[in-house]
C-alpha cells in the first residue's frame, strides 16, 4: 500500500500505530487534494474510539434535509451508526416517497455508497468550509462539497460538469473542542440535479452489432 505523506492531514501519521483502518492503512488524499488546491471526508477509520474529535459518548449527527416532506430534522444518529452506514448513507437518507427519491440509502451498505460516488467523482468529492459565524461552543458554518463529475452515476452518464451543494452546520464542541453533536441543513436536490442531468443509459441504448457478423456461411 502507498503511503501518504499528507500536508494537510499529519496526523493520519502521527497517530496511525494504534489505529485500525478499515482499509488496512491511512487513506490515499492526493486526488482530493489536488482538486481543493485547483479550484482555489470520508470515515475511513473502522474503530470509532481512535476519533480524537469527537466525545465518544456524547457525539451525534443530526440531518435536515430541506425536501423531506416534515421539513424537521430526523432522529440523530450516534457515532457508531453513522460509521456503519457512511457519510454518503447518513447524509442522503430521506423519508420522502419511494418514486420521488435520488438515492435509496436504505438499498446501500456502506461500501457500495462510497464506491457509487468514487466512480461518478474520480477526482474526489472535496469539502470546505466557506464561512464561519460564530464561535464555541456553538458554532454555526457554511460548508461546500464538490468534484466533478466524470464517471457515471447509477446509469447515468457523465456531464464533466462540477456539481456541488451548499448546507449549513451547527457543531456543539466541548472545552477541548470535541465535538458533541452536529447539525447538518441542507438540499440534496442541489447535488442530484447535476448527477441525475442524463438520462439512464440503457443496454438497448448501445450500439448493436450488425446482425450479420457472427453469420457463418457454408
Amino acid at each position: 500500500m502507498k503511503e501518504a505523506g499528507d500536508k494537510y492531514r499529519s496526523f493520519l501519521h502521527d497517530e496511525a500505530k494504534n489505529i485500525e483502518w478499515r482499509h488496512g492503512g491511512p487513506p490515499i488524499y492526493d486526488a482530493v487534494n489536488k482538486l481543493f488546491e485547483e479550484g482555489r471526508t470520508k470515515a475511513s477509520i473502522y474503530d470509532l474510539s481512535i476519533y480524537l474529535s469527537i466525545y465518544l459518548s456524547l457525539f451525534y449527527t443530526y440531518i435536515c434535509i430541506y425536501s423531506d416532506r416534515c421539513g424537521r430534522g430526523r432522529e440523530g444518529l450516534s457515532g457508531e451508526e453513522t460509521l456503519k452506514l457512511g457519510s454518503y448513507n447518513a447524509l442522503l437518507k430521506s423519508s420522502l416517497p419511494e418514486e420521488f427519491k435520488y438515492y435509496k440509502a436504505e438499498e446501500e451498505s456502506f461500501e457500495s455508497s462510497h464506491d457509487a460516488f468514487r466512480a461518478a467523482l474520480p477526482r474526489g468529492f472535496a469539502w470546505e468550509v466557506v464561512a464561519v459565524y460564530s464561535g464555541p461552543p456553538l458554532i454555526a458554518f457554511k460548508f461546500r462539497h464538490w468534484g466533478y463529475f466524470e464517471g457515471p452515476f447509477k446509469g447515468h452518464p457523465p456531464t464533466g460538469e462540477m456539481v456541488h451543494f451548499y448546507g449549513v452546520g451547527i457543531l456543539k464542541v466541548d472545552d477541548s473542542l470535541r465535538a458533541e453533536d452536529v447539525e447538518i441543513y441542507y438540499d440534496p436536490a442541489e447535488l442530484f440535479g447535476g448527477l441525475l442531468k442524463q438520462p439512464i443509459v440503457s443496454n438497448s441504448d448501445q450500439p448493436q452489432n450488425c446482425p450479420f457478423q457472427h453469420h457463418k456461411t457454408s
